[in-house]
């Protein structure tokens, strides 16, 4: 009834992961991914802290498809709602 409570007799234990091993498995699933990328973002290194930063660009390829674009109707409702939104004064 508790077996979880005891641990699991006879069961294997999970390997775990050298460092070295972490990092080439990580490194391997970032070029995995950028190699399917259109527009490949530019990979920096900070040699003081050894870390890794992206930069990516404003919208990426799959972004742009997520939303409809707009119609000149919304815009144009926008501007009118920005305009009435600055023209009131704060209470």
């Amino acid at each position: 009834m508790f077996k979880f409570l005891f641990g699991r007799k006879g069961g294997a234990e999970p390997v775990k992961e050298t460092q070295r091993e972490t990092l080439e498995r990580a490194i391997g699933e970032i070029n995995e991914i950028m190699t399917e990328l259109t527009d490949k973002p530019k990979l920096t290194v900070d040699m003081e802290t050894g870390g890794l930063t992206l930069d990516l660009p404003d919208q990426m390829p799959d972004e742009a498809l997520a939303l409809p674009a707009p119609s000149e109707e919304d815009s144009d409702e926008t501007a009118e709602a920005q305009t009435e939104t600055a023209e009131k004064p704060a209470a």
